[in-house]
């Protein structure tokens, strides 16, 4: 009989080793040790309670109701489990119907008689830390019982829960720390995108920025036009990051970037064995992008044998991929951008009129630097803090300095302008940047005036002069307002403010 008993507690303890291992559902795996339990050993109405601060509360039982279950939940010190869970030491009560302690908090015991049932109650321990309480009743006819095996047995059942519980916490910790961090890097890519981060405060900027809130939240397809360098993929990704789909991905590629022979499987995926190389499938970037948006940028760079594959996508939200006959649907939202003139292009043949007008549902132009030169000085200190930031330095810009840069014609654009002034900053020795700072394509500036083009290194009287006359003109013609004067001028108030200054002129 003894052996026979020891083979069932082998065979139980097998089962919930077994059980514990089988999936990450931690209560699900708990219950199923509950009911082996009570199926092999005959240890009813088992619960597994959980620690959860200063309380321990039941997360797993067998032959208790969802509703008792619920009303399980113990203060540290509280009832026989209360008190386990905060001495980690085992309990055992012989005769629950003379224990004072034993709350039946879950009354689940209302329906059988009291003194003929025992409790016993272990901790559920990883080294010295208490995780929890494993408690089971035990049915018994006779008095003097001994309770030494079931407790060295619940004892070793508690050790291995106390090790999936463990697993359990860590790998929710960890689930919680990524989802966190994910949140986090959304709300960073958020506010990097956003369309109040790309800077610009001139009038033509801010009505890209009013475009962009209007068409965010829709599905339309959104043209970006304007010359390279003036911040299309900047607003093509604040389209994205403040529409639906700003969860789902964000996929760009440069239509120029790629041979001829190659575009095809970039975009739409190829199939293994389709060509020479394609020793896998692969999926092209309109399959990456689903649910998501997909920016194409320098659409006007695309061959015309690949148009029609495009127009029947953004039609029809279906491909096949190279080499392949399977018909894969798609729902992505598509952005382009273009420096080229498409109107030409669609009149000497280089591009399809269908698609065209399939791309320009919304078009949003982005004005060239040299366009918004109110925007130059922003732009200007944004990225010397953004520099400055990153080199550990605390380089400041001379007004003169200001003065040449709102001068320059700025052929890079945006890109053009950031470029110099990490160059600056990184070169800088003193604490402020001067005109001798700055590179020589931008030092020796022309600028236009009366007409002329003059040198500002060969005639700065002359140039000082005119500058002068024009600013006192202007100053007359908007009755002395120097904000209004600054916008006639194409400066910024601190700009013209400061050449007030410099030149003495007064009312």
């Amino acid at each position: 009989m003894q052996k026979d008993y020891k083979t069932i507690e082998l065979t139980a303890l097998y089962e919930i080793s077994k059980l514990l291992g089988s999936s990450l559902n931690l209560k699900s795996n708990l219950r199923g040790v509950m009911r082996v339990l009570s199926e092999y050993l005959n240890m009813n109405r088992g619960t597994v309670a959980l620690r959860d601060g200063d309380e321990v509360s039941i997360v797993a039982a067998h032959g208790m109701s969802e509703d008792e279950i619920r009303k399980g939940r113990y203060k540290l010190g509280e009832g026989i489990i209360g008190r386990v869970a905060k001495l980690g030491s085992p309990i055992v009560i012989p005769n629950i119907g003379d224990e004072p302690l034993f709350l039946n908090k879950t009354g689940a015991r209302k329906m059988i008689r009291r003194e003929n049932v025992s409790f016993l109650c272990v901790p559920i321990k990883f080294k010295s830390e208490v995780l929890g309480v494993l408690s089971v009743d035990r049915l018994f006819e006779t008095k003097g019982v001994s309770f030494e095996e079931d407790l060295r047995l619940l004892k070793i059942i508690a050790s291995l829960m106390a090790q999936s519980v463990k697993l359990h916490m860590e790998l929710e910790r960890e689930r919680v720390a990524f989802l966190e961090e994910k949140e986090s890097l959304t709300r960073q890519l958020k506010g990097r995108y956003r369309v109040e981060n790309i800077i610009g405060q001139s009038d033509s900027m801010q009505e890209v920025f009013e475009a962009i809130h209007k068409v965010a939240p829709s599905k339309a397809t959104v043209l970006l036009r304007g010359e390279s360098g003036t911040g299309k993929e900047l607003a093509a990704k604040a389209i994205h990051f403040m529409s639906p789909r700003a969860r789902e991905p964000f996929i760009k590629f440069n239509c120029a970037s790629i041979p001829e022979g190659l575009l095809e499987s970039e975009l739409f995926g190829h199939e293994k064995g389709a060509f020479t190389g394609a020793m896998s499938m692969r999926k092209g970037r309109f399959e990456l992008a689903d649910r998501g948006t997909i920016f194409l940028d320098e659409i006007g760079d695309l061959p015309l044998t690949l148009q029609p594959k495009i127009l029947r996508v953004l039609q029809e939200k279906e491909f096949e991929r190279v080499g392949g006959e399977k018909t894969i649907k798609v729902s992505v939202r598509l952005i382009a951008a273009t420096s080229r003139d498409l109107e030409t292009q669609v009149s000497s043949g280089k591009f399809r009129e269908d698609l065209y007008y399939r791309l320009n549902v919304v078009p949003v132009y982005l004005p060239p630097l040299k366009e918004r030169r109110v925007d130059i000085p922003v732009l200007a200190e944004y990225f010397l803090k953004k520099y400055n930031e990153e080199n550990n330095k605390s380089a400041r810009i001379a007004p003169e300095v200001l003065d040449a840069l709102a001068d320059y014609e700025w052929p890079g654009n945006v890109r053009e302008l950031e470029n110099t002034i990490e160059r600056l900053v990184v070169m800088s020795t003193r604490k402020e940047i001067g005109l001798p700072d700055l590179p020589l394509n931008i030092r020796n500036r022309r600028v236009r005036a009366a007409g002329a083009i003059l040198t500002k290194d060969a005639l700065p009287a002359a140039i000082a002069d005119i500058e002068k006359a024009k600013i006192l003109d202007a100053l007359k013609n908007t009755g002395w307002v120097q904000a209004k004067a600054a916008r006639l001028l194409g400066l910024t108030p601190r700009q013209i403010g400061y050449k007030i200054k410099r030149y003495r002129i007064e009312e």
